[in-house]
């Protein structure tokens, strides 16, 4: 019986899955960022390529 009370008092598990959603929310607001600059970039070479030729 003092096992499982001891399961349910550990929170080192719980802390790790939330620095894992804490990292998995950062790592999707990066992807958004660059995804969102990458389109805009390729338009920017789109229009100077268009100027040059």
């Amino acid at each position: 019986m003092s096992t499982i009370a001891r399961f349910f008092r550990e929170e080192s598990g719980a802390t790790a899955i939330e620095y894992g959603l804490i990292a998995a929310g950062i790592g999707v607001a990066i992807i958004a960022t660059v995804a969102g600059l990458g389109s805009k970039l390729n338009t920017t070479f789109t229009s100077v390529e268009s100027a040059l030729n």
